[in-house]
């Protein structure tokens, strides 16, 4: 009898931590929430009015009324599709190899400790071994090609992982059964591993683009130039990307230049909501192929 009346007692208590656990939770959540709203709010309220097709077409000027981020935008746009495409097929390459084929040795725990701790590294430290590697050593210049290699660093490590943790949440035995069917590793990997671990792969592509897309400390670091007068026309011309833009804008002491980066990350929000769109129509596509 006393047993079931302290169970009872010690099963109110618990009820209290978890619905006081929820209430803070919640409320955590709530404020990021409402952080995010009078952001954006803000945003489009100093920035909204100045967004025209005038203002994605034109060059960056000194006069406010003639400004405009087309550089940066095709900037923008030329480095994370380079970004794109060095950083998903490295990345999703070096997961399967440590998850399927690389030995469980002290070589294999150094690699996976290093990956795990170069994805805690600042970002102005990938822009600085992006000017020494890159742009001074391979001699690529202040490209476009160097910012998207840049980039590729710092992208890789999320990436990495995350396509690991989708890996290893194949299940074991459907591995075993392709085996058992006389299936070569390459086979179980491709027919079996692959589909199923495709959408978490995507998952940690989008983050790792979205993060990629607003960084300016890289960018910075390898002399990305902020007035650019043309549209960089191949991977080895100068250019310039949208928060390099926008952080000179905001950098100026007059109100319109205030304005001019508001509609500047109305842009670049559109531009990261695409990506993520498309990203995430591919990720859902292949799960339902998985769940079929």
């Amino acid at each position: 009898m006393k047993n079931g009346l302290a169970f009872q007692r010690h099963l109110k208590v618990r009820k209290i931590k978890g619905n006081v656990l929820s209430t803070l939770f919640l409320l955590a959540t709530l404020t990021g929430i409402l952080v995010l709203i009078v952001l954006i709010v803000d945003v489009f309220k100093d920035g909204l009015g100045w967004l025209d097709w005038q203002f994605i077409t034109s060059y960056p000027s000194r006069k406010p009324q003639e400004a405009g981020l087309l550089s940066a935008l095709f900037g923008t746009l030329w480095v994370m599709a380079l970004t794109a495409l060095f950083t998903f097929p490295i990345g999703i390459g070096t997961a399967i190899y440590l998850e399927e084929y690389a030995p469980d040795n002290r070589l294999r725990r150094f690699i996976q400790t290093n990956i795990n701790n170069l994805a805690g590294v600042p970002s102005i430290v990938y822009g600085l071994l992006g000017l020494a590697l890159f742009v001074q050593a391979l001699a690529l210049g202040r490209s476009v090609l160097a910012g998207a290699m840049t980039l590729t660093l710092m992208s890789l490590p999320v990436i990495i992982i995350a396509a690991q943790e989708a890996i290893r949440s194949v299940p074991q035995s459907h591995r075993l059964g392709a085996f058992a069917l006389g299936a070569t590793r390459w086979q179980v990997v491709r027919r079996i591993v692959m589909p199923t671990a495709i959408p978490g792969m995507l998952t940690g592509t989008i983050l790792a683009m979205s993060r990629a897309i607003g960084e300016a400390a890289p960018m910075i670091a390898i002399s990305a130039l902020v007035y650019l007068t043309f549209i960089p026309k191949d991977p080895t011309d100068r250019f310039t990307v949208l928060p390099i833009q926008i952080y000179n804008w905001v950098s100026r002491p007059q109100e319109e230049f205030g304005h001019l980066a508001a509609a500047g990350i109305i842009v670049l929000l559109v531009v990261l909501l695409t990506m993520n769109a498309a990203a995430i129509f591919l990720r859902n596509r292949y799960q339902k192929r998985t769940e079929e």
